[in-house]
């Protein structure tokens, strides 16, 4: 990284971070923070036993009630937040939001034993980047919570004690149910204690739950989960899985059915593939960026705000043992480009409404945009990776 670019670094990021407050509050419609009412407002139900999953925001979105999905336990959590006044809520949660990015961009370059002062600033260019790409947009204009459940497993990561691990993995599973995809990482790893606790941790937060809110508990596990229908609109733009892309090909909900459950078998051959060409485990970045595309790909519903993943992966094909390859340069700014243009997000204009799932066959395919490029990803780490194991690999080394 050039000495002036590192320089400026600190400035650059408090740029990016006014800009982003700016956009949020200056400009109509900057943000709505619809997912963190939904936390908040959720969270309120346990105040009225029984409500918890009758409770709908729709006050910026007539057409899209939203219902509180999350496992009970993450209306335990969020529940203190409903105390407090609602903009004092959001501003904290975009200051969290930030110091979240910052976080996963210096995990992820310590995962790569990136920890010089110069790895430094290059994170705080990546956050600064970051802020704006389609993901992280998302993430700030609905006050997701993603983000810093990305951060909550690449510390599980980092971490070698395995009560840490189990404990941040099994939490964030308690709170949303996907970073319970996290587990494969463990099992390839070998990490055997992680996973055991991580299921105990993740059964606590069952218990808990069960304790506070017996009848809901039993409602969400029993009747609720599975349920994509609820969570969302299978077929929008903004759904980038297996099944919001074929279900926009067909025209109707493909749910797992032959054409989902081939383009998910050949997701998982590439993945075991890439896991083993980079040596698994041995590379702790490359192999949870791996196990979490597969999950993105396997979910019913992957919104572009679950993609925050995509930060660490760009991190490791530009900074990792195969950034010298010219494949991966083109990978890691493709995927910088594709993100900060946001094409998800521009098909999202030429939908009528998120309910509709047909649409022209051009609008089809271009919706599969995510769901190409990391099959292409997962491709060229098998074919490549397996070639630089053969020979010598340079070591990591932070940004010049």
């Amino acid at each position: 990284m050039p000495a002036r670019l590192a320089a400026a670094a600190p400035i650059l990021l408090v740029i990016s971070v006014v800009a982003r407050l700016a956009w949020t509050y200056l400009v109509p419609n900057g943000a709505n923070f619809v997912d963190l009412h939904v936390y908040v407002g959720g969270a309120g139900m346990l105040d009225d036993p029984g409500t918890l999953y009758d409770y709908v925001y729709a006050d910026q979105t007539p057409d899209f009630p939203l219902p509180f999905t999350y496992p009970p336990f993450a209306a335990i959590v969020f529940y203190p937040l409903h105390l407090l006044p609602f903009g004092l809520v959001a501003f904290a949660w975009q200051l969290g939001l930030f110091a979240a990015l910052y976080g996963v961009v210096r995990i992820s370059q310590r995962l790569l034993g990136l920890k010089s002062h110069r790895a430094a600033r290059a994170a705080m260019l990546w956050t600064a980047v970051g802020i704006w790409i389609e993901p992280l947009r998302s993430t700030f204009d609905y006050g997701q919570i993603n983000v810093l459940l990305a951060l909550a497993v690449l510390y599980a990561v980092y971490s070698t004690r395995w009560w840490i691990s189990g404990l941040l993995v099994g939490l964030a599973a308690g709170v949303k149910l996907t970073p319970a995809a996290s587990g494969l990482y463990f099992l390839g790893a070998r990490r055997w204690a992680a996973v055991v606790f991580s299921a105990v941790v993740f059964f606590a937060t069952v218990g808990i739950s069960w304790l506070v809110i017996g009848d809901e508990t039993r409602y969400y596990f029993t009747e609720l989960l599975g349920d994509a229908s609820r969570v969302g609109p299978i077929g929008t733009s903004f759904n980038q899985s297996w099944r919001g892309g074929i279900s926009r090909i067909l025209g109707h909900d493909a749910g797992y059915g032959p054409l989902v459950l081939a383009g998910i078998v050949v997701t998982a051959a590439l993945a075991v593939l890439a896991w083993r060409a980079i040596g698994g485990a041995s590379d702790r970045l490359g192999a949870i960026v791996i196990v979490q595309l597969f999950g993105l790909l396997l979910s019913p519903i992957s919104w572009t705000h679950h993609w925050v993943w995509l930060i660490p992966l760009m991190i490791w094909l530009l900074h990792g043992p195969l950034r010298a390859r010219l494949g991966a340069r083109v990978l890691g700014w493709g995927w910088l480009a594709l993100t900060l243009v946001g094409v998800p997000w521009l098909l999202s204009f030429a939908q009528p409404t998120i309910w509709d799932i047909s649409r022209p066959w051009y609008l089809a395919w271009a919706g599969l945009i995510y769901i190409v490029a990391t099959l292409a990803t997962l491709a060229w780490i098998a074919a490549t990776g397996r070639r630089s194991r053969r020979s010598p690999s340079p070591s990591p080394r932070p940004c010049r």
